[in-house]
């Protein structure tokens, strides 16, 4: 890996600034790629943003950058995207800094952007090289997501379709599916979320799935697979729970359970009588219960230690399936009636049953 520091006026890196959906992110007369496949959105908040401005401003030093040589003979932006990115959009007349812009700025403070150096690694190696490297540069600063690594080993013409799918702001599957997904398009949640419902169909992992796929030329599979999950969702759920809803493995579920027929009307009468059922204590478990009726989902309420202590007494520490006394230490309390059956957790409803007596009557 050969690493040499270069000195850039900022004037040079914004000429020639593109931001769009179609060619992507390119600055540096066209010959840079701010924003290569295994390159992260866009994340600063506007005062990050702001301050790198106001570095520059002040000439205080801004960390250093790392660009690498491509074979094509221009560069890719390895480390320092969103510093970049802030200085472009900044001159680009994007935002402005206590209510003065760029275009407000007198000649000979533009001209002190302009010339402001920035110091810049150019880095030739492997792509395996280049990729180490950048794993490291990027321990620092905003921490990477597990997604974003994964990016960074598997670039290639799938991610970059994947990504238009599922990594930009107002994406497509944010548009069919942003109410039913936990965490960020740009922070890669949504495509992560996608390549682990379907590498677990799959039975791989996430890894698997991408470096099966690195070269294809498009992610029709994952993107088709997708859509049909969350039409599934919506077709046996129609009534949405933002509370309840969002965030659920709904891809694995959708593996598991989605070749078998349901009546969504039913699904619904039955969803709400386990809303207002008080010894559910999991109401996210209540749509995979509905699916393959395993009560484990729901954490059904458990009886109090005075609910136990008053049956143990009421049955004068005698197991009544064995006929045997224990210490109340040696027993677990139990539904008389099972809850599945209408049995509520109270008083009257709770036995003590041996440990041995109460495994053999939960395995019936």
């Amino acid at each position: 890996m050969k690493i040499a520091l270069h000195e850039i006026p900022v004037r040079e890196v914004i000429n020639g600034y593109i931001d769009s959906a179609e060619n992507g992110v390119v600055g540096y007369s066209g010959k840079l790629n701010i924003r290569p496949a295994f390159q992260r959105e866009f994340i600063y908040k506007d005062k990050q943003r702001d301050e790198v401005i106001r570095t520059i401003r002040k000439n205080f030093p801004l960390n250093v950058m790392y660009w690498v040589l491509s074979d094509n003979g221009g560069y890719e932006l390895l480390d320092g995207q969103q510093r970049t990115i802030s200085v472009c959009q900044y001159i680009n007349g994007d935002f402005s800094i206590d209510h003065l812009a760029f275009h407000n700025l007198t000649k000979a403070e533009q001209e002190q952007i302009l010339d402001y150096p920035l110091m810049i690694y150019i880095c030739e190696g492997t792509d395996k090289e280049k990729l180490d490297w950048f794993k490291i540069i990027n321990i620092a600063g905003e921490q990477l997501t597990a997604q974003e690594l994964r990016n960074a080993i598997y670039t290639g013409e799938w991610l970059t379709e994947s990504k238009k799918y599922f990594s930009k702001t107002q994406c497509p599957a944010y548009q069919i599916a942003g109410d039913y997904l936990s965490g960020s398009a740009i922070r890669q949640n949504y495509l992560e979320t996608a390549i682990k419902w379907i590498a677990a169909r799959d039975g791989i992992e996430i890894e698997d799935y991408m470096s099966q796929h690195q070269h294809d030329t498009n992610c029709n599979e994952l993107w088709l697979y997708f859509q049909t999950v969350i039409n599934w969702v919506k077709a046996t759920f129609p009534n949405y729970r933002k509370k309840l809803m969002q965030g659920l493995d709904w891809g694995i579920y959708y593996n598991k359970y989605g070749a078998k027929s349901y009546d969504p009307k039913q699904l619904e009468k039955r969803l709400v009588e386990l809303l207002d059922d008080e010894d559910v204590s999991n109401q996210k478990g209540i749509y995979e219960y509905l699916l393959d009726g395993n009560e484990k989902h729901l954490s059904i309420r458990a009886f109090s230690p005075k609910m136990a202590r008053t049956a143990y007494e009421r049955q004068k520490g005698i197991c009544p399936k064995c006929g045997k006394h224990f210490e109340i230490e040696e027993m677990q309390a139990d539904h008389i009636t099972p809850w599945s059956k209408g049995g509520r957790t109270i008083p009257e409803n709770c036995q003590m049953l041996c440990a041995d007596c109460n495994r053999r009557k939960s395995n019936i």
